[in-house]
């Protein structure tokens, strides 16, 4: 019986541990995305140096001790312009600053810096998933969320809540 337990309490502790290490998200005020302001109507810098800018946020994280949030996607992808302004919210917008450097990757079409992707051996798995591809990643560069980086890139088919309870649940 002994033995039961403490193997049920070492199955559980991934789970309580990582629950433990999230914060609570923010309550979002509008409950659908026909409420959603569109602030951000092209949120990727198509000439902007992706690398530069990883590797600034990665020494940003270091320095402050966050996770960085690197946010792959395109112009012209709805769901990435969806992500775009729900982070953008006020109620939002403070609390992803405070736990994450946050980094726009524009990826093309599936071609553009890719390099970021391969970085973190997850190009094959962005091209299968979709965008946006979010990889939340520790300051000394380990891959977080490995499993459920396409995890919104179907945004536009979920609440405000939904996208940010999923961003939360990465903040430490």
């Amino acid at each position: 019986m002994k033995l039961r337990t403490l193997l049920l309490m070492l199955s559980v502790w991934p789970i309580v541990a990582s629950a433990a290490l999230s914060a609570p998200a923010p309550r979002i005020a509008i409950t659908s995305l026909a409420q959603l302001p569109v602030v951000e109507r092209a949120p990727y810098d198509v000439n902007a140096d992706a690398s530069a800018a990883v590797d600034a946020a990665f020494a940003r994280a270091r320095k402050d001790g966050k996770r960085v949030l690197i946010d792959m996607g395109g112009n012209w992808c709805g769901d990435c312009i969806v992500l775009a302004n729900v982070m953008q919210l006020p109620e939002l917008k403070p609390f992803l600053a405070a736990h994450f450097e946050i980094v726009k990757v524009d990826i093309g079409r599936y071609d553009k810096n890719l390099q970021i992707p391969t970085r973190f051996g997850a190009v094959d798995q962005l091209k299968k998933g979709g965008v946006p591809s979010i990889i939340i990643a520790e300051p000394d560069g380990t891959f977080v969320n490995r499993t459920d980086m396409s995890a919104l890139e179907d945004a536009r088919h979920m609440t405000p809540q939904a996208i940010a309870d999923w961003l939360a649940q990465w903040a430490k």
